[in-house]
């Protein structure tokens, strides 16, 4: 469809639902299409000139209903927004169509021990301070935690804070089940329980319209957040392995950064030397004495230290240093800088550190999440700092991690399979074509729905009764 065609869908539109919310400035709609894909100098300049046709807030399932109807009925392509925090074009609409904003469905559906059930726009931060005086938090949530929501979390996200206990998010046992709404002429509701449930994660709502998710929590401790600097980079390095492989020390967040990354984060860089490394961690307040122990073993002193309550009432915690945080806070001192997602090899991740750093030296800088992965094993994940020069070299640094058995999680391409999926999923591909049979939502995304004719498709991917 081109840009006419959808001018003369979206007038239809709007004529048979003028009440809904919409935004149709052409300003304010490119501003709405835009996540944090400018991180990638690649994907700046390929998504450069997209953007929807315009931009719609439904404030209930009815109007959303409505909506799907109109888009199914005029082949308008349909496009979900959370929080905009994504780093990979997820939201940037490829063919056009309509944005629709879900951060009116914002409310906690239902809460138990140890278990809430919420609707997608709800911000996270929002969302733990529901579950916080219960008792209960995330388990897992990115350091954009402020302004992410729950479903773009699941539609786009990975791990996060938590993930050193509970591993990623799509680890069994994390997410119980979603609600979704299929993109048909009469859209149906949907109750989805894991593991099927998790064929619709990371997939950039490009198979499903995801309404609610139901999580697992973890148990709140008094957390205690910590920058801890060291003079050499291995002593950095084995400080945070030893505290990482430290089952009796309760954590929830462990972070390694070689400089000069530190020199980078401005508000905190008074604290220490440009010249040193270092480890933030959250840890409970029952474990932090056996920081000091572990710091005189590995020759490193404390530079920063605030409770988590502290640094909530004064908006600076050192969580918001971490996971893609750091690429933020880097870029704002040098613009030229972009970054890798590289995952090691749990047997021998820290030799397999510090190989990568001594190749490429200043060239590409460690900043390495210790979690846990989805058989539970401690390991590592690089979000590295990269001196860009041209797509060519960035290609080579990727190709000479994989060379040393280090995955690359492609953080330059806007394509699920090219990413962190890796490779065309049937099961994925089989949901889209259930849910969404006219490939309405967010098109250009799924590499494998363009083969899906080539694909062996299961009819009833999510073992749903008939």
């Amino acid at each position: 469809m081109d840009s006419e065609q959808r001018q003369h869908a979206l007038a239809l539109i709007l004529q048979a639902l003028p009440d809904l919310d919409w935004t149709l400035q052409a300003t304010k709609v490119k501003r709405l299409s835009r996540d944090f894909h400018w991180f990638s100098p690649v994907l700046k300049r390929q998504l450069e000139d997209k953007q929807a046709d315009a931009v719609v807030r439904p404030r209930s399932e009815n109007e959303l209903s409505l909506l799907v109807k109109a888009c199914v009925t005029h082949q308008l392509p349909l496009i979900l927004r959370g929080g905009a925090t994504g780093n990979y074009g997820q939201l940037v609409p490829l063919e056009g169509g309509i944005l629709v904003d879900m951060t009116g469905f914002n409310q906690v559906c239902e809460m138990a021990d140890g278990v809430v059930r919420a609707q997608a726009g709800i911000r996270l931060a929002d969302l733990e301070a529901i579950t916080r005086p219960a008792g209960w938090e995330l388990r897992c949530m990115p350091s954009t935690y402020r302004l992410a929501s729950l479903g773009g979390l699941y539609g786009g996200g990975f791990g996060g804070i938590g993930s050193i206990n509970y591993g990623p998010l799509g680890a069994p046992g994390n997410v119980l089940s979603v609600k979704v709404m299929t993109m048909e002429a009469v859209p149906r509701i949907l109750h989805v329980p894991a593991p099927q449930a998790l064929l619709l994660h990371h997939a950039y709502g490009s198979n499903g319209i995801v309404l609610e998710v139901e999580l697992a929590l973890a148990p709140v401790h008094q957390w205690i957040e910590r920058l801890d600097v060291f003079d050499d980079f291995t002593d950095a390095l084995d400080y945070a392995n030893a505290f990482a492989r430290s089952p009796g020390l309760v954590k929830r967040q462990l972070a390694l950064f070689a400089a000069p990354i530190p020199s980078w984060f401005s508000h905190l860089n008074g604290h220490y030397q440009a010249s040193q490394h270092a480890v933030i961690s959250v840890i409970a307040q029952e474990s932090e004495g056996f920081c000091a122990h572990l710091l005189e073993q590995f020759r490193g002193r404390s530079a920063v230290r605030q409770s988590a309550g502290e640094a909530r009432e004064a908006n600076a915690s050192l969580m918001e240093y971490c996971w893609n945080h750091t690429t933020l806070h880097a870029l704002k001192i040098d613009s030229s800088l972009t970054y890798l997602q590289t995952a090691f090899n749990h047997t021998n991740y820290r030799q397999q550190i510090i190989d990568m750093a001594e190749t490429f030296g200043d060239e590409v800088i460690s900043h390495i999440e210790f979690l846990r992965d989805y058989d539970g094993n401690i390991t590592a994940s690089g979000l590295q700092l990269v001196r860009y020069s041209s797509e060519e070299r960035l290609n080579e640094i990727m190709m000479t991690f994989r060379g040393n058995d280090v995955k690359i999680n492609n953080p330059h391409v806007y394509q699920i399979e090219d990413g962190k999926q890796g490779e065309i999923k049937p099961d994925v591909v089989s949901v889209k074509k259930c849910l969404d049979p006219n490939g309405l939502l967010n098109p250009g995304k799924l590499r494998g729905w363009e083969v899906r004719d080539a694909l062996v498709l299961n009819d009833n991917p999510l073992l749903l009764a008939d």
